[in-house]
């Protein structure tokens, strides 16, 4: 990963949840061009050197409403090829 990242794609990862700026596991791992487990397990595995709040799970709502953001967005860029 020695390439630099634009900013617009970086911004597009980013989410507000729970009052809080938040970028998904599986964005992050694309981002460090891993697979999603191993970046998981790798902050477990290191978890003194992150913050107590670095990681949360979803709750089974947010889940959902992102879910759902995630199917608006994809048919909405569909749309427009």
């Amino acid at each position: 990963m020695g390439q630099i990242i634009p900013i617009e794609q970086l911004t597009r990862r980013i989410l507000i949840l729970r009052g809080q700026r938040i970028m998904l596991s599986t964005d992050l791992a694309a981002l460090y061009e891993v697979e999603p487990k191993a970046l998981m397990q790798a902050v477990k595995r290191n978890a003194k050197r992150f913050p107590h709040d670095f990681m949360f799970q979803l709750n089974a709502r947010e889940f959902e409403h992102l879910r759902s953001r995630s199917v608006t967005a994809k048919s909405t860029s569909t749309n427009r090829s």
